[in-house]
């Protein structure tokens, strides 16, 4: 089981990766600007029950 996931921002193109909060549920759906260019992303982790994530990011 992995505790951190990446993803690429939109704005800038930098991966950038983030820890995964298992307590905070399976679908989760967060904004956090990027550390890079400070253009806010909103980000979405998919959590399985094995501990396997995904990630998708977008402009906001």
């Amino acid at each position: 089981m992995r505790d951190e996931i990446s993803y690429v921002c939109d704005s800038c193109g930098e991966e950038i990766v983030i820890p995964l909060d298992f307590s905070a549920g399976g679908v989760q759906e967060f904004v956090e600007d990027c550390p890079v260019c400070c253009h806010p992303n909103v980000i979405h982790v998919e959590l399985d029950d094995d501990g396997d994530a995904r990630v998708e990011s977008e402009h906001e």
